[in-house]
């Protein structure tokens, strides 16, 4: 868990310095999500190739039974679109910073 007990305050900040502090915090979400999908992609992948190769040699119909991947996909498509909101406030927020 974070400790933010260290973190300034941002009505103590610069204005300019608050902002950058958001922005920062916004990418190292964005990385953690896409570090967390990552994981996900690599657990939905087969584990061993060679017993699917040896599967399907040895008989033409096979059935996975798989109530795993629903879940990895599921969870898949919410860090997804985390990641996506998280980006359009970062890009709103470097708009606020550049004004008309």
């Amino acid at each position: 868990m974070l400790n933010y007990a260290d973190t300034p305050p941002l009505a103590a900040m610069a204005e300019t310095d608050s902002r950058q502090l958001i922005a920062a915090e916004l990418r190292s979400l964005i990385a953690r999500i896409e570090i967390s999908m990552r994981l996900i992609d690599a657990a939905m992948e087969p584990e061993d190739d060679s017993a699917i190769v040896s599967a399907n040699q040895g008989s033409t119909e096979i059935v996975v039974l798989d109530d795993v991947t629903p879940r990895y996909v599921t969870a898949s498509a919410a860090l997804n679109g985390c990641r996506a909101e998280l980006t359009r406030a970062l890009q709103k927020l470097s708009e606020s910073a550049n004004p008309v």
